[in-house]
């Protein structure tokens, strides 16, 4: 469903992401693994078609990425994107505005779960809040692809079930769940592939049922066998 072939995107000297070919199929929940910088983002962001590679393409439904392609795909990014002046109702209009697969209903439902209200001012959230607003008019989307970026972040405990309920809930054989995130013990329980990425390349795409029965490892075990020594 979503391909990159050669996917290369260079900041000036440095190479974020790096020759990468990796093909994300539907009917999976991918976990996209790597330390600060290694290019999840980067990636993320050309997958979607906001930035444009330095070389090579990315492809989804076969075709090249393009404006076409995000009516299908929904991403959220880590970075908070709502004008100051906007209450909780304003932002589902917004997407309701921007988005023909923009669901209303599955909006309410998902602030109520979220504990939020349309009331609220964005302007007043507290970042956990914040997140959680990202999360529900993200997945508020009927899109066949989503991608969300650190989807965990700022967000405690309690409130991280209840996000990971809301994207099992719409995983589903015909879509691709793509997320990324620093917590790789939450992501065990939610995703079936892992994609590690180091230093912009491709490390691997494993699945994680055959990791565990082939090699007696978790997902957690493996990112410590890629990175510990980096991290270190």
């Amino acid at each position: 469903m979503l391909e990159s072939k050669e996917l290369t995107k260079q900041f000036g000297a440095k190479t974020a992401v790096d020759h990468v070919n990796l093909k994300l199929e539907k009917g999976h929940v991918y976990a996209m693994l790597g330390p600060n910088g290694s290019g999840k983002t980067t990636w993320m962001k050309m997958a979607a078609g906001l930035i444009k590679p330095t070389s090579g393409q990315v492809f989804f439904q076969g075709e090249p990425v393009s404006i076409e392609s995000r009516k299908h795909v929904a991403y959220m990014s880590t970075e908070p994107y709502f004008y100051a002046w906007m209450s909780v109702k304003d932002v589902g209009d917004y997407y309701a505005d921007f988005f023909e697969d923009f669901s209303r209903e599955r909006y309410q439902a998902l602030l109520q779960k979220m504990e939020l209200t349309e009331e609220m001012k964005t302007k007043a959230l507290s970042s956990g809040m914040m997140a959680k607003l990202k999360i529900a008019v993200t997945m508020a989307r009927d899109a066949q692809a989503y991608m969300l970026d650190e989807p965990f972040n700022g967000i405690d405990l309690l409130a991280r079930d209840e996000i990971r309920a809301s994207i099992l809930e719409y995983a589903t054989e015909d879509k691709l769940m793509l997320l990324s995130s620093h917590l790789v013990e939450e992501m065990e329980a939610i995703a079936d592939r892992a994609v590690f990425i180091h230093e912009g390349k491709l490390v691997e795409n494993v699945d994680l049922e055959t990791l565990r029965e082939t090699q007696g490892v978790s997902m957690a075990d493996r990112y410590r066998q890629i990175y510990g020594h980096t991290e270190g």
